[in-house]
């Protein structure tokens, strides 16, 4: 009788955490910078329709996409990626040809019936071990450069750290890899000012989170932008 009690009592709690966090596919415009809206969104990078996704990835340990301290399967887009590309991403990463090294780059193209991304790009974070967010600073500078030289007009970023196992502190990374993205954005458009480059403009960038992630990523992101407009 006690465990039937108790059980019941837990279950308002657990349903008001449910309805608390957002559903999968709640995007936010968070602001614009540089004509780009920069938008957040509670997605996994297997399901986002983009002409461009990024995704990122650690050095390969055995099994790290499935063991913990990765998400549990439901929660991890790292692993429905992976899934979707029918492994390509493990066998990629355990047979050394795309061997997750820091800054390290590889684009695919999606086959028909996959992922609904035309492109992805993948980028490596190295040792998970030596993990510090400011490198997403640079990760995010190198997803903008990608998306300017493929001159598409909007792509999107999933960093793909909780997804890992990495307890990575998520407002930090969201604001590095936002500020990466923006500070290339504004220097290809330095240079086309000198006609030294031919990028076409983006015109949207998107955040991708998970539901426990998506509201301090806004958050982050909202005060990244107002730090451009002062």
């Amino acid at each position: 009788m006690r465990k039937w009690i108790l059980t019941l009592l837990l279950l308002p709690a657990l349903r008001l955490t449910a309805q608390t966090l957002p559903a999968v596919g709640t995007s936010t415009v968070l602001g614009k910078v540089d004509g780009i809206e920069i938008a957040a969104k509670v997605q996994s990078p297997s399901a986002q329709a983009t002409p461009l996704q990024i995704a990122c990835v650690f050095e390969y340990t055995e099994n790290d996409l499935t063991n913990p301290p990765a998400l549990p399967a439901q929660l991890n887009g790292m692993l429905h990626l992976d899934e979707a590309l029918h492994g390509i991403i493990t066998e990629l990463r355990k047979s050394g040809r795309f061997t997750g090294h820091a800054f390290e780059t590889l684009l695919i193209t999606p086959p028909p019936g996959t992922i609904p991304a035309k492109q992805l790009l993948l980028v490596g974070l190295g040792d998970r071990n030596k993990f510090d967010a400011g490198i997403m600073e640079t990760v995010g500078a190198i997803g903008m450069r990608e998306a300017l030289r493929l001159g598409v007009s909007s792509y999107s970023h999933a960093s793909d750290l909780k997804d890992a196992g990495i307890d990575s502190p998520t407002a930090q990374v969201a604001e590095n890899v936002v500020k990466g993205a923006l500070n290339a954005y504004r220097t290809q458009i330095f240079l086309k000012g000198k006609k030294m480059s031919d990028v076409k403009p983006i015109k949207r960038f998107t955040l991708l989170a998970g539901p426990a992630f998506y509201a301090p990523s806004g958050e982050a992101i909202k005060n990244v932008i107002a730090t451009y407009h002062n």
